[in-house]
């Protein structure tokens, strides 16, 4: 095989395999936006145990990033901002929830969501690919 002819292949199917990794990196958020859907006073007394103001506001916004971000993501629609979003929705619950780095469960949680990040940046990065709403427009 030539140089020329595995750049076809590799090119070809870099967007199936953007869109695999749009999906496997939605699934968690979207998975996690129904949890605390199908138990709302769970997540407010989490939020509440942190110190956060409004904690009812604060489900609300977790839910519409996770699942509207986690659909926007799959379907590669505005991918760059969602992905951005999400990013920092990541960090940003690392930081809050997960900073008892002395826990080795909450330490694990902690670089769980900053891989999530940095994965969710090479999508801003890089955008949706051929297999995203993106590219039709």
């Amino acid at each position: 095989m030539t140089a020329t002819t595995i750049n076809a292949i590799s090119t070809s199917g870099a967007g199936y395999t953007a869109l695999v990794g749009r999906i496997l990196l939605a699934a968690i958020f979207i998975l996690s936006g129904f949890s605390k859907i199908a138990d709302p006073a769970m997540t407010i007394g989490y939020i509440g145990s942190v110190g956060l103001p409004l904690p009812q506001l604060g489900l609300g916004i977790a839910v519409l990033v996770e699942i509207v971000g986690g659909i926007a993501l799959i379907l590669g629609y505005r991918t760059r901002l969602v992905a951005i979003t999400m990013a920092i929705f990541s960090l940003a619950t690392a930081a809050v929830f997960h900073s008892a780095l002395g826990d080795q469960n909450q330490f694990i949680h902690f670089f769980k969501n900053v891989a999530m990040a940095g994965g969710l940046l090479q999508v801003a990065a890089f955008g949706a690919g051929p297999a995203g709403l993106d590219s039709r427009r």
